[in-house]
């Protein structure tokens, strides 16, 4: 098990501990690695880098300016035991990204595979990705793709 931490990204104030994990599966570390947003608490944060330090792995973020927390807990459906990833249609000019298919993993190297990759092929349609994030309020990665 591992420590995993997000920094705020300020070097004045010498990039202070916003969240922490202790005792994390590093499996767990390598999805968060693989998303360029987290959202804790409605705020949705952006990653500006990670980084790996003796007994610790680093996540550095900032507040975003460009994206809200959309609360689509109306379409979440949780399956406890698997690891769940929504794919959802990104479209520029709006804040409203409809959900295309969630994803269900028993294996986190499967949506590490996932998550990590550039396209998707769904119902012979492909999605191009745009962007990923771990949705903690509602405890879902989510992959925002536009279809080829």
């Amino acid at each position: 098990m591992a420590r995993l931490e997000y920094r705020w990204l300020d070097e004045k104030n010498g990039y202070p501990v916003l969240f922490y994990y202790d005792r994390i599966d590093k499996d767990e570390v390598s999805l968060r690695f693989a998303c360029d947003y987290l959202v804790k608490g409605h705020v949705v944060y952006e990653k500006t880098s990670c980084a790996v330090e003796p007994g610790c792995y680093v996540i550095y973020v900032k507040r975003s300016t460009d994206e809200q927390a959309i609360d689509y807990s109306h379409t979440a459906s949780t399956r406890w035991g698997s690891i769940q990833m929504e794919l959802r249609e990104y479209k520029d000019g709006t804040m409203t990204y409809p959900l295309v298919h969630t994803y269900y993993f028993k294996d986190d190297d499967d949506a590490l595979l996932y998550l990590q990759s550039d396209y998707l092929l769904l119902d012979g349609r492909e999605w191009e990705k745009t962007s990923a994030e771990v949705d903690e309020d509602r405890r879902v990665y989510v992959y925002y793709a536009r279809p080829v």
